[in-house]
């Protein structure tokens, strides 16, 4: 090392050594607020199952707070909707014509696509109206919209005991076939969970989705067969729209819990439990994976 004389200015090398990239590699740390690999993100979301759950109770809990009748809205609500649709559709329009049971017919159709409608509504607003728990605590955010699927199906739980009180009033009676309710209401839960993701990330990006959604839903109902039966109305339609309609999830859904509970729809066509499955993965999938992609976006801004 040279000794430095006087009137000379010596300048100091710094000493190479690890950047701070390969120093944070070699500590395991990571840039805040990185997107996890599927997998791992996977993990993460069933780590925090119990928080989900807990988070899904207390929603559902304040949702009826303020509510006199409490929880007990769970039930009227469908029923009111049965009862405005019967009168409209049933009773001045006629699409009761041709269809056995109609008020178990109406039901159904209901009740399974009422929660599809709530699931995805919810869903809309579960970045939004979480922004402050997203900023200021580290968790899946897949977590929020999977809440909304939860308290749904809570609030799913009634109305079918209810639809099976319906079902007996009616004359439907007790069958093996019945089981098939169960299998059916997993297949249209896990659909409603990826179109919930899909919609929470479209909503977190653009406000005005949860002005538009409404009537988006209420074109999917009309288009479903709820009120009516859609073989009735697709004869003078083009083939592929006969097609569109008959393979819609929502009419998918309501037709597979129709035939399980009902003796007087006949024997289910064969295409109807292929499509429920096909629809439950492609959608659960997609959604998942859609939601996942855009997971260091949320609350950011």
């Amino acid at each position: 090392m040279q000794q430095p004389t006087s009137g000379t200015t010596v300048t100091l090398e710094p000493e190479s050594g690890p950047t701070l990239a390969e120093l944070a590699e070699r500590h395991g740390l990571a840039v805040s607020g990185a997107r996890p690999g599927l997998g791992t993100y996977l993990k993460q979301v069933w780590s925090r199952r119990h928080f989900i759950w807990t988070f899904a109770n207390a929603r559902l809990i304040a949702t009826y707070t303020n509510a006199r009748l409490g929880q007990i809205w769970q039930v009227i609500t469908p029923l009111a909707n049965a009862g405005v649709y019967f009168l409209v559709f049933g009773v001045l329009l006629g699409t009761n014509h041709g269809i056995d049971n109609f008020i178990a017919y109406l039901c159904t159709g209901i009740f399974i696509f009422s929660f599809t409608q709530q699931t995805v509504s919810t869903a809309a607003r579960s970045i939004a109206d979480n922004l402050n728990l997203i900023r200021a605590m580290h968790f899946p955010r897949a977590s929020l919209p999977i809440t909304s699927v939860l308290v749904q199906v809570q609030q799913l739980a009634p109305s079918m005991l209810v639809l099976v009180v319906i079902m007996l009033v009616t004359g439907e009676w007790i069958d093996l076939s019945w089981l098939l309710l169960i299998p059916a209401l997993i297949l249209q839960i896990l659909f409603s969970t990826g179109l919930a993701l899909m919609v929470a990330r479209w909503a977190s990006r653009t406000s005005d989705l949860s002005q538009l959604l409404p009537f988006v839903m209420r074109t999917w109902l009309y288009a479903s067969g709820v009120f009516y039966n859609i073989d009735r109305f697709t004869a003078d339609l083009p083939g592929w729209v006969a097609v569109a309609l008959q393979f819609n999830p929502m009419a998918v859904y309501i037709d597979i819990v129709r035939y399980a509970l009902m003796d007087s729809m006949g024997t289910a066509p064969g295409y109807l439990w292929p499509a429920a499955a096909a629809w439950a993965l492609v959608m659960s999938v997609a959604g998942f994976v859609y939601f996942w992609r855009a997971e260091e976006e949320y609350g950011r801004g």
